[in-house]
């Protein structure tokens, strides 16, 4: 059986798999989307959803898990991603949602 790492979303504390949650990594320029998971740096996990988000970023959890100071430019700029994931996630959905079912007879 192979392993599946797990991690913490920040923004509502429920656990799953690494794979399943956007690595958000502490840089020198402030905090970035890591959406690859492998840069170097001290990281939180988050799910895609904006009440994670928003949980994380008003909340404080982002600051505390990252352990530095996050600049009102760079909330900004993560919000901006925000916008970003879950414009896409909503287009999937909307995609998924229109394509016909296949029945079976």
């Amino acid at each position: 059986m192979k392993h599946t790492p797990l991690r913490t979303c920040i923004g509502c504390r429920q656990t799953q798999s690494k794979r399943s949650l956007i690595r958000l990594v502490r840089t020198a320029e402030g905090v970035a989307v890591d959406l690859t998971g492998k840069r170097a740096g001290r990281g939180a996990y988050v799910h895609a959803e904006r009440s994670c988000w928003e949980a994380a970023l008003k909340g404080g959890q982002l600051e505390r898990a990252l352990r530095t100071k996050i600049s009102v430019e760079n909330r900004t700029a993560l919000a901006q991603e925000l916008s970003r994931l879950t414009d896409a996630e909503t287009d999937v959905v909307a995609q998924a949602s229109t394509r016909p079912h296949a029945t079976t007879s």
